[in-house]
């Protein structure tokens, strides 16, 4: 089993949960990775042009930096700005991940924007200089980072449908993303698929980076991962939690769609 049941007919321990769960949301979510040094793979924003000053470091897409303390994403590294808010802050950026990532003028992806080529680093735009509030990786595959903020995002923390959530939220460009998403109860793995027809989102069985990978026969809750990276054979790489350790970070390589109870029948595209 790698889901804990949190239906509506557990009423008391949904409604124990409740609290605890909203209130830890409203923290960062890359507050475990990110610690303002520019890493290989991570996309980071610097608060003077020429790269100087204070350094903010990310692995993902954020549809919304944010623009208020002590919710936003703020400058990390030691230097001129740090503590700041990046959003409408950041003069310069360097792009250390393997994919092209787009800043844009407006939060939820949108307005103007400027491309940055993996490895490419130099300062933003008339446009977009302190006028940030989003950033978008483009596609390619994703290193594998455990920057989970162990909250429940709407599901029991540190099990694969909170981890799924928070990708969702944090990479995918859905903040609000959770268990009423679109209206409708996802409640455990097994059901997600299903959830997110009701919802109006595509389900195929073609595994893209940034899917959520279903599993719905795996014991009596199923199991749901992150697509990271997708290879010519049709296999795919995930990540996930806790599958190959309880309530723990873990990756697989080259897994498929297949009816088998150790692999994946159905991917969701946010």
């Amino acid at each position: 089993m790698k889901n804990i049941r949190t239906t509506l007919t557990v009423a008391g321990t949904a409604l124990a949960m409740a609290v605890p769960l909203v209130a830890a949301t409203s923290a960062p979510a890359f507050a475990a990775a990110r610690d303002g040094v520019c890493d290989a793979g991570e996309f980071c924003y610097y608060y003077n042009s020429d790269n100087a000053g204070s350094v903010s470091d990310f692995t993902g897409s954020l549809s919304n930096l944010g623009d208020t303390q002590p919710t936003c994403y703020d400058f990390k590294g030691a230097g001129n700005g740090q503590g700041i808010c990046v959003k409408n802050n950041a003069a310069s950026v360097w792009n250390r991940s393997g994919q092209t990532v787009r800043v844009y003028f407006n939060s939820g992806y949108a307005g103007a924007y400027q491309d940055f080529a993996p490895g490419a680093k130099g300062n933003l735009n008339a446009t977009l200089k302190n006028n940030n509030a989003s950033h978008q990786f483009l596609g390619g595959n994703q290193s594998p980072v455990d920057d989970y903020d162990h909250s429940g995002h709407g599901f029991y923390p540190d099990q694969c449908t909170a981890f799924a959530a928070f990708r969702v939220a944090t990479r995918l460009g859905v903040p609000n993303f959770g268990n009423s998403y679109g209206g409708t109860f996802w409640g455990n793995a097994n059901t997600w698929a299903d959830a997110a027809r009701r919802a109006g989102l595509t389900v195929n069985t073609t595994p893209t980076v940034g899917a959520i990978a279903v599993n719905d026969v795996h014991g009596s809750f199923g199991h749901v991962a992150y697509v990271n990276a997708v290879y010519s054979d049709g296999s795919f790489d995930v990540e996930e939690y806790n599958w190959n350790v309880k309530t723990s970070y873990g990756t697989r390589s080259h897994v498929h769609v297949s009816n088998a109870d150790s692999e994946f029948q159905w991917m969701i595209h946010f």
